[in-house]
């Protein structure tokens, strides 16, 4: 979350190349839930920095529950169905939890420019509108704020898994471009099997007003 941030018009579109990619056929079933707690890892260090962070799509809250316990940051989790969702609103080591049964479409509960980070992970492939769904999470990001998207990339175990509409890195960018974020980034990690992609909300330039 430090990186300077541009106008959508300026965006660089860096790191989409690809880590070497293994044969999912040569992956157990359980891959997923074997890396999960590494991914939780590497998102609360790519989001150390914020204060208050939205997780779009966000299951039972595990994401949401890891990142205030760890970095006693103040999250809000997004998602269709509350099934999962944790009665405590305040994790036992100072960061605030708040789960919320909504469609992110509408994200009316929170101001413009108001969180400092928003992640959606393993979640992307299975929104119906998931532009219209970025455009809210830029409103809701300040200035300068991160979006980090974690989900199963096509052509990976998870298509043979769940066989799903999985998304390449590719059309992940051109997502967050059109969103209008700036420093777009989406590439394969986890040996190809994790499609990772971020960017920033732009900030504010003189004489310019950021829409």
């Amino acid at each position: 979350m430090g990186e300077p941030a541009r106008w959508a018009g300026d965006i660089e579109r860096r790191g989409t190349s690809q880590e070497h990619t293994m044969n999912s056929t040569m992956l157990p079933d359980d891959f997923y839930e074997k890396i999960k707690p590494r991914l939780h890892r590497r998102i609360g260090r790519e989001l150390r920095v914020a204060r208050r962070v939205l997780d779009i799509g966000c299951g039972s809250c595990d994401l949401v529950q890891y990142l205030a316990r760890t970095y006693h940051q103040d999250v809000t989790g997004v998602d269709m169905s509350s099934k999962g969702f944790p009665k405590r609103s305040r994790s036992s080591t100072g960061g605030r939890v708040h789960c919320i049964n909504k469609d992110a479409t509408r994200l009316d509960f929170t101001r413009d420019e108001t969180v400092d980070a928003v992640v959606t992970m393993w979640a992307l492939h299975e929104m119906s509108h998931p532009l219209a769904i970025l455009r809210e999470a830029r409103r809701v990001l300040r200035a300068g704020g991160e979006i980090l998207i974690v989900d199963f990339p096509r052509d990976s175990l998870a298509d043979r898994l769940w066989t799903e509409d999985y998304l390449r890195p590719g059309q992940v960018a051109e997502m967050l471009e059109e969103a209008r974020f700036s420093h777009v980034t989406s590439r394969l990690t986890e040996r190809g099997q994790i499609l990772w992609a971020k960017g920033y909300r732009p900030e504010a330039q003189m004489g310019r007003v950021d829409g």
